[in-house]
């Protein structure tokens, strides 16, 4: 299975299993099963807190629930989806001029703890910076980061994650399975989550009635993936301007996936846009032959280096000659810490699993997937690749712990239920209609058009692009060399702004990187707030 953003190949470990909208009285329903009744129909529980961010305190009503989302055409009165949602509202704040923003992880299929318990909820989980998380008890913190200042926050579970469900309701269990496989097959797809999202965000702003407050997408991961979708669809079918995109560790171009790399012989993209990942990786471990005084410097010629002869080596293929290889390996012994002898035997073709695996070899440890910067011991010292990610290893349990107390004790929803970190999802149809398109492309999933529809259909939409250096999962060269080729006029580039981390996928895990996020998507809320300025 291809590793995917947010450990898609994890997901498959820790699924549980869809609810259906059985009768009541099936014996064989599972114990976090709801009745009919209860799925169908949405619902809320309401409680009030106060978080201090940065010295100022904020009261804010919270609302967690679900909304039932239909479906289309014959099938408008058909309930489809019930999907999970935490809104805080800041009290006392006009709704009409108060930003929205929601928020979404990625997976695809995961739940959005992580964004809530990490990064923007008004309540932070403790982890460590760079290695493993004692067990419980866990610490949940005022959250000093909260974008609770700047804006109104949704987190939404993606469909058959956390307390979201697929619906399937027929009497006839015969019937329902049927229904079932038809919803997991439409939904679980590029299209149809993009789709449900867009839906979910469109039934919110009238049921709290947001529809002329300025608005904001946050994704991360895959969830940036989907913004792409959702802000075309938002903008193109359902005629909803956004002021901004936020997207974290972005991935909308699949062939620049570094970890399936060795399974997509001829396109050697991806470690083009790899390489200065893993520099900045063998520069945190002392693995370099030479450390660099600093890192940034450092990456810039290694990024120069990656665009140039690096890029023209492979681009060679077998008619490289020897000497140019041999001076080439040397190089990126330089620029990985890796042996000359190993590089030459990958071809000068290293992936993620390779590296995450052979940087830290000759002490039996493997790094980091989603954060290099931590590390683990090997499962397998005689594996090709690396056998598991060390950072989700190491925070996992404390976000799942904190959350499903949190959700419970001060939410008051979720009693009798099980909260899933990913869905159930037995396959994933990553084939995409990109806008304009007459059939779904039958290539690597790339949704730039999407993003890039809706900048020249929405020439005011922003987009704020963060990532961490030390992402092997999506690594930042490689989302900066999507924003630099994305298909839209020279004029909109001044649109995207940049913003690098010295940390990992989940940015927030490192918290001094916390707080330079917060600012800086505060910072671009407050530009992109057009009230008043019309």
């Amino acid at each position: 299975m291809r590793k995917l953003p947010l450990a898609f190949a994890l997901a498959t470990l820790m699924l549980g299993t869809v609810v259906h909208a059985d009768d009541k009285g099936d014996p064989n329903k599972k114990p976090d099963e709801k009745s009919p009744a209860t799925l169908l129909k949405p619902q809320s529980s309401e409680t009030s807190g106060t978080v201090k961010v940065e010295g100022k305190s904020i009261d804010y009503k919270a609302v967690a629930g679900t909304l039932v989302l239909h479906g289309n055409g014959d099938k408008e009165n058909e309930p489809q989806v019930s999907m999970f949602y935490v809104a805080y509202f800041k009290k006392g704040a006009e709704p009409g001029k108060r930003p929205i923003t929601f928020i979404y992880n990625g997976g695809p299929g995961s739940a959005t703890v992580w964004l809530h318990m990490g990064a923007f909820g008004p309540r932070r989980v403790v982890t460590a910076d760079d290695s493993h998380t004692p067990a419980a008890p866990y610490g949940l913190v005022n959250n000093d980061y909260s974008l609770l200042d700047a804006s109104d926050l949704v987190f939404i579970d993606a469909p058959g994650a956390g307390f979201s469900r697929l619906i399937a309701d027929d009497a006839d269990k015969g019937k329902r399975d049927e229904l079932m496989k038809d919803r997991k097959k439409k939904i679980y797809s590029v299209d149809g989550d993009g789709h449900a999202f867009a839906k979910f965000i469109t039934q919110f702003l009238s049921t709290y009635n947001r529809w002329n407050s300025p608005k904001y997408l946050f994704g991360e991961s895959y969830g940036t993936t989907r913004s792409a979708v959702v802000a075309n669809i938002l903008e193109n079918e359902d005629s909803v301007d956004l002021n901004g995109v936020v997207l974290l560790s972005q991935i909308l171009n699949f062939d620049t996936d570094i970890d399936g790399a060795a399974n997509n012989p001829g396109v050697d993209l991806p470690y083009v846009v790899g390489l200065p990942t893993f520099a900045a990786t063998a520069y945190y471990h002392h693995r370099l032959p030479q450390q660099p005084a600093a890192l940034e410097p450092f990456l810039r010629e290694v990024e120069q280096y990656a665009m140039t002869d690096y890029a023209s080596a492979l681009m060679a293929g077998s008619h490289l000659d020897e000497g140019r290889k041999q001076a080439v390996a040397q190089k990126l012994h330089q620029y990985t810490g890796l042996p000359v002898a190993y590089l030459l035997k990958a071809n000068l073709r290293v992936d993620g699993g390779m590296f995450e695996h052979e940087l830290q070899a000759d002490g039996d440890i493997t790094t980091g997937r989603l954060d290099s910067r931590f590390s683990g011991p090997s499962l397998d010292p005689l594996s090709k690749s690396a056998d598991y990610d060390p950072q989700s290893s190491a925070i996992s349990s404390a976000y799942v712990a904190a959350f499903n107390d949190y959700v419970r004790r001060q939410l008051k929803f979720g009693d009798g239920q099980t909260y899933r970190l990913f869905a159930d999802i037995d396959h994933w149809e990553f084939s995409h209609k990109a806008p304009g398109a007459s059939e779904s492309l039958q290539q690597s999933t790339n949704v730039m058009p999407d993003l890039a529809t809706a900048m020249k259909t929405n020439p005011n939409l922003r987009v704020s692009l963060n990532g961490g250096y030390y992402d092997l999962a999506t690594p930042y060269f490689a989302a900066d060399y999507e924003m630099h080729h994305m298909p839209i006029p020279d004029s909109l580039q001044k649109n995207i702004s940049y913003a690098w981390y010295p940390s990992g996928h989940m940015v927030y895990a490192h918290e001094e990187s916390l707080k330079q996020l917060h600012d800086n998507v505060a910072r671009f809320i407050e530009e992109t707030d057009n009230v008043g300025k019309r």
